[in-house]
C-alpha cells in the first residue's frame, strides 16, 4: 500500500539567511565559484531552484555515469536551456571538461550565467581530474567571464574537504554555504496546520529535514500518520531510516553501531567503547562532523572536561534508532498495526530529551535578541555526579562565564511552575552563591502558579507562528 499524504499546499519557506548569502555572492563582479553542501533531504535543490528563478541557469546533477555520459547529458541540458548557439551540442557534445567549461565561460561572457553542478562528488568520482581542471579554468577565466559556478553535494565530508589546503580548489571559492536541518521555529513554519504543541511533537519525531516535515499529513491524527509513515512494510520513515544509515554514516569504524549505542542510552565514551569493543574516537569525531552526534560537557566547564556525554542531534535518527528500531523487523513482517499502540506509548519517553533541546534553542534565540540580559556567552545543560544533579539549561554571561539563569523543561501538557522553581533553587545551589540568579520553566501547553519574575514558556513560545 503506497502512502500519499494530504499536506497543506506547500510553498518555499525559511532559508532567508542562505538566500541572502547567495544573493551577496551573485552581486560580486566577475566570474566566481561557490560551494553549497548539506545532508541528503536538507533542501539544497529547492534552495538553488528558488535562487535561480529569473536567472540564466544550467543545472546538471552528477549520477555516477562515465565521464562521456556526464558530458553528453550536460551538453543536452545546455542546448535545451540556451538554444541558438553556433555549436550544435546534440551533434558535437563536449569532448572533455576543459571543453565544457570554456564553452560555458563563453556563454557567460556578456551576461551572467549560473551553472550548478549538483552531486559534485559523483562527477569527481568518474572524472578524478575534475578538481584540478576546475582550478586551472578558474585561474585562466578570471576577469574574462560572468560565469557563476556552484558546486553542490550531499557527501558532507567530501564537500568540506574541497576547501582544505592540500586540495586543488583551495582558495578558489567565494562562497561556502552549509545547509543544516531546520530548527524549531523554522520547522513550525512548515506545520502551520497544527497546534504548537503538536508541531513540537512532530519536530521531535521527524526532526528538521524539510522533506520529512512535508510527509506529515496535517489533516490526519498522530495515529494515522504513524500508521502510514512507520507501521507498514516499506513505510516512508521506515525506509528512510535504513537509507540514512546506509548513505550518511560512512565514517570511521562501526558508525552505525556507535549511533545505536548512543540511542540506547550509552552516552559516555567508555560505554560506547565497551559496546563497540573498539576505540570509538575517530568514529565519534566523524559523526560529529556530520552533525549526527554532539559532544556535550557541563556548560560551566571547558572542552577539555572529562565529563563528556554524547547525544544524537538528529531527532529523526533518535526516533528511528531509539524507538522504531526495536520493532522494525516485526513491522516489516506485518505486525505494524499491533505495534502502533506500543509505539504511541513510547513517545513521551522519547520526547523528553528532544523538548529539553528545544527549550535550550529557545533560550539561545532569546539571548540573541537581548531578552536575557547583556553579554550572554553560552547556553547549555549542566550536571554533576555527586550528588547526582541535572539542570536542563544554564545561561552564562560575561568573560567570567557567570550563571545568570537556570531552567527546567517538562514534556507534560501542564506543569506547576512554583514547584519547578523550588526544585531549580535546590539544584542551582550547587553552582555556588548566585544571589541574582533568574529562573525559567517550560511545559508543553500550560504553566500554573508562575512566580513573579520567572520566565515561563510553552510550545506556543517555541513553535508558535
Amino acid at each position: 500500500m503506497s502512502y500519499v499524504g494530504r499536506q497543506l499546499p506547500f510553498s518555499f519557506v525559511n532559508r532567508e539567511g542562505e538566500l541572502a548569502a547567495l544573493e551577496a555572492w551573485w552581486s560580486q563582479r566577475g566570474g566566481r565559484a561557490g560551494l553549497v553542501w548539506g545532508r541528503r533531504r536538507v533542501g539544497k535543490t529547492a534552495l538553488l531552484q528558488r535562487f535561480a528563478e529569473g536567472r540564466r541557469t544550467i543545472f546538471h546533477t552528477g549520477a555516477g555515469r562515465a565521464a562521456v555520459g556526464e558530458l553528453a547529458q550536460l551538453s543536452r541540458q545546455v542546448g535545451a536551456s540556451l538554444p541558438g548557439g553556433l555549436r550544435d551540442l546534440s551533434a558535437r557534445p563536449y569532448a572533455d571538461w576543459d571543453d565544457a567549461l570554456d564553452s560555458l565561460a563563453e556563454l557567460g561572457r556578456q551576461e551572467p550565467l549560473l551553472v550548478v553542478l549538483d552531486e559534485f562528488p559523483e562527477l569527481a568520482g568518474s572524472s578524478p581530474e575534475l578538481p584540478g581542471v576546475l582550478r586551472a579554468f578558474l585561474d585562466r577565466a578570471a576577469g574574462h567571464t560572468k560565469l557563476r559556478l556552484l558546486l553542490c553535494g550531499s557527501a558532507v565530508r567530501t564537500m568540506y574537504g574541497l576547501q582544505e589546503e592540500r586540495e586543488p580548489l583551495y582558495g578558489r571559492f567565494n562562497l561556502s554555504l552549509q545547509l543544516n536541518p531546520f530548527g524549531p521555529a523554522e520547522s513550525a513554519r512548515m506545520l502551520t496546520g497544527l497546534a504548537p504543541s503538536d508541531r513540537a511533537l512532530v519536530y521531535g519525531l521527524v526532526g528538521g529535514m524539510p522533506l520529512y516535515l512535508s510527509w506529515w499529513d496535517q489533516q490526519r491524527s498522530l495515529r494515522e500518520n504513524l500508521r502510514h509513515l512507520v507501521c507498514q512494510p516499506g513505510a516512508p520513515l521506515l525506509t528512510e531510516g535504513q537509507l540514512v544509515l546506509a548513505t550518511e554514516v560512512e565514517a570511521g569504524e562501526h558508525p552505525g553501531a556507535a549511533l545505536y549505542a548512543i540511542a540506547a542510552g550509552r552516552t559516555r565514551y567508555g560505554q560506547i567503547k565497551d559496546y563497540l569493543r573498539a576505540e570509538p574516537a575517530r568514529t565519534l569525531d566523524r559523526l560529529i562532523e556530520l552533525r549526527l552526534v554532539e559532544r556535550l560537557v557541563p556548560v560551566t566547564e571547558g572542552e577539555t572536561s572529562r565529563r563528556r556525554l554524547y547525544r544524537l542531534t538528529d531527532n529523526f535518527l533518535a526516533f528511528y534508532l531509539g524507538v522504531i528500531g526495536r520493532y522494525r523487523a516485526e513491522i516489516e513482517r506485518g505486525l505494524g498495526e499491533s505495534i502502533l499502540d506500543v509505539l504511541v506509548e513510547s513517545l513521551d519517553d522519547h520526547m523528553g530529551p528532544r523538548y529539553e533541546q528545544c527549550f535550550r534553542d529557545h533560550l539561545r534565540a532569546e539571548a540573541a535578541a537581548g531578552r536575557l540580559g547583556p553579554r550572554v556567552v553560552a547556553v547549555g545543560p549542566w550536571w554533576r555526579e555527586d550528588p547526582p544533579t541535572e539542570i536542563d539549561a544554564v545561561v552564562l554571561a560575561g568573560r567570567e562565564r557567570k550563571p545568570i539563569l537556570v531552567g527546567e523543561s517538562k514534556w507534560t501538557r501542564r506543569a506547576d511552575a512554583s514547584r519547578l522553581v523550588s526544585e531549580l533553587r535546590t539544584k542551582a545551589a550547587r553552582l555556588g552563591e548566585l544571589p541574582d540568579l533568574r529562573y525559567a520553566v517550560c511545559a508543553r501547553e500550560r504553566l500554573i502558579n508562575v512566580p513573579s519574575g520567572v520566565l515561563a514558556c510553552t510550545a506556543e513560545d517555541i513553535f508558535g507562528s
